[in-house]
């Protein structure tokens, strides 16, 4: 959701600076999805906070910027609003100030006692203009303020937020700025994502690292419920009690800023499709030694708690919902545990059953996703332990995980996930054949073959990457104007049908359903009508050709009731090239490992239906990149 950035540097370092740190920050974090954006900065001898504020675009915010400059600063705060209280408006827009206009905040999340505070401020002479729920926060924050100087008779940002801390109940993410202190920003945490960016002479906070990664490398996580003040020369973290956090972990980002940027693509969605075959490459490198053992250096849970798992839940939502249910097949087939798939939401209100020999797999993409988040601490609260696999580093579902895998997919900035439904396949599947190596379920030799198959994958993505693309673009141009598509595919066909359904409706806003291709009898054939698109997931006659038949038969039904067929199949696939209008062609694979090739044409496709329509592919409406609210 919401993107935050904050600065503090020298005077004599910074002038102008913290504007550009800002607003650079703001444009790294626009994949999050926001619909207005804004500034507030102050300097010494300023006296007051200057706030501009602008809804719609960023590009809005820089044309006001330009046309009415802002007076240099030392420190600065920076905001992309999500609208969950308050329509899209410039008045709605954060930042958000005190009632004497001393103090600026900004803030990400919900705040749900937003209500009852408000209406106890209105009622000690507080006026509001907005309808959100951060310009509560706002004038509580000056108000507690007030009365720190009352007591201290100075200004204490750092403890004033702290007691705001307190007081506030949701989930919020807060960066705060007093013309009274013009070199400190102040954050706080709770159940919404913060990190600093450590530099020499000046210092970063951010929603993510992509909004100081130009700047500095290096990172410190904030953990829940802590606030942190930061200057130009010092961090300094602490509880909501006050209590100062001693040594605050840190770490150094493995990606430069390069990585999210476009590069010479049109799109960033058209840069991380073809950046799959790296993404699943990366998240293999260092996983097998010489001696043909899979070794994961990041899971610290003991082996012989491993060994005793008797069922895996996996929690996730959207894409990553799908590749926990491609990693179901695989982590069965492997290890002959059952494995379950919930959607993360659902997961906690529905009672489930979990015991200390359940190990629970949280996949998220960028680590912060609220409906994860919690599921996995309901889990560690029932006694289960939990793994993580995610992409972003010192994110929350990482740290507050028992272990984690990290997919090193690199900066996700497309709304639409890509690279990292792949690289969180390959993770899955690096789990399950860890777990076959531990339980003994599959010989080591079998579990060194299947890894250099594994390998091989990258190399067969690519192949899709250079020889589908025409023929997937000139399907996209005869489609569309198509009102719906049908996606279907069986066995590992059926999450990849889900996906590629959930990328058209995601970025070509078309009406899409995907369906375990089995139940096209039972209720969905009722839909087939003359011309309409049915996309079949087709597997190969090779080994289990059962799978293929049934396929084929499907394909057979709707084309007898006037459906027009696209189908992705393996090469020299004789039986699809006689029903089939288009085929989108894959490399011979192994079926389980087919998932990894198969999406790779749904996401060009829905990629390529999305610009003949004239779409933004990489910031599809109503949505954002990272749900950090429930």
């Amino acid at each position: 959701m919401c993107g935050i950035v904050g600065y503090a540097g020298n005077p004599n370092t910074a002038c102008g600076k913290p504007l550009e740190v800002c607003l650079q920050g703001l444009e790294r974090l626009e994949y999050r999805g926001y619909d207005s954006a804004g500034v507030a900065e102050t300097a010494p001898g300023m006296g007051h906070i200057v706030v501009r504020k602008k809804a719609g675009r960023l590009s809005n915010l820089v044309s006001s910027l330009e046309q009415q400059p802002l007076p240099p600063a030392t420190v600065a705060i920076g905001h992309t609003r999500w609208a969950t209280n308050g329509v899209p408006s410039d008045v709605n827009a954060h930042p958000h100030t005190s009632q004497d206009g001393n103090v600026a905040l900004i803030h990400n999340g919900i705040i749900e006692n937003a209500s009852q505070l408000r209406l106890d401020l209105q009622a000690q002479g507080y006026r509001f203009s907005s309808a959100t729920d951060t310009e509560v926060a706002a004038k509580l924050l000056g108000k507690i303020v007030d009365a720190v100087i009352e007591e201290k008779g100075h200004s204490d940002l750092f403890e004033a937020v702290q007691r705001l801390g307190r007081m506030l109940e949701g989930a919020f993410t807060i960066l705060a700025i007093d013309s009274r202190e013009p070199d400190v920003v102040v954050g706080a945490r709770h159940d919404s994502p913060l990190v600093v960016g450590l530099g020499e002479g000046e210092n970063f906070l951010g929603s993510d690292v992509a909004a100081f990664v130009a700047y500095t490398k290096q990172a410190m996580e904030i953990d829940q419920d802590q606030t942190v003040k930061v200057t130009a020369d010092e961090v300094i973290v602490a509880d909501f009690n006050g209590t100062i956090v001693e040594h605050p972990k840190t770490y150094t980002v493995d990606w430069d800023a390069s990585a999210a940027e476009k590069g010479g693509w049109d799109s960033f969605m058209d840069k991380e499709i073809h950046e799959d075959p790296a993404a699943v490459q990366r998240t293999l490198i260092g996983r097998m030694s010489d001696d043909g053992t899979i070794h994961l250096d990041e899971v610290h849970i003991d082996e012989h708690e491993l060994k005793a798992v008797d069922k895996i839940i996996v929690v996730a939502c959207g894409t990553a919902s799908y590749a926990g249910m491609v990693a179901k097949y695989a982590i069965e087939h492997w290890v002959r545990v059952p494995v379950e798939v919930e959607l993360a939401h659902e997961f906690r209100y529905r009672d489930p059953i979990l015991t200390p020999r359940t190990l629970v797999v949280a996949i998220s993409q960028s680590g912060e996703t609220m409906d994860t988040l919690m599921a996995l601490r309901h889990a560690r609260e029932q006694g289960s332990k939990v793994l993580a696999i995610c992409n972003t580093q010192g994110a929350s579902i990482a740290r507050e995980s028992d272990a984690v895998l990290y997919t090193h997919a690199g900066p996700e900035v497309a709304v639409a996930s890509t690279k990292a439904f792949v690289a969180q396949i390959t993770a899955a599947y690096i789990l399950g054949l860890y777990l076959a190596q531990l339980k003994g379920t599959v010989f080591r030799d079998e579990i060194r073959n299947t890894f250099d198959q594994l390998q091989a994958m990258p190399r067969k993505i690519q192949w899709v990457l250079d020889t589908q693309p025409s023929t997937i673009e000139q399907a996209a141009v005869q489609l569309a104007d198509a009102r719906s598509f049908l996606f279907l595919g069986r066995h590992v066909g059926y999450p990849v049908a889900m996906e590629g359904a959930l990328k058209l409706k995601e970025i070509a806003y078309t009406f899409t359903e995907g369906f375990a291709a089995g139940e096209l009898k039972h209720g969905p054939i009722a839909l087939v009508d003359e011309g309409e698109p049915i996309v079949f997931i087709v597997p190969p006659a090779r080994g289990r050709n059962v799978l293929h038949a049934k396929v084929l038969s499907g394909i057979e039904e709707v084309k007898a009731r006037g459906a027009y067929i696209i189908a992705v199949a393996e090469v020299g696939d004789k039986d699809v090239e006689r029903y089939a209008d288009v085929i989108f062609w894959r490399p011979e694979c192994p079926t389980l490992m087919s998932p990894l090739v198969d999406v790779v044409p749904l996401q060009l496709f829905a990629m390529d239906m999305a610009k003949q329509k004239g779409y933004d592919v990489d910031k599809p409406r109503n949505l954002a990149k990272s749900v950090t609210v429930e």
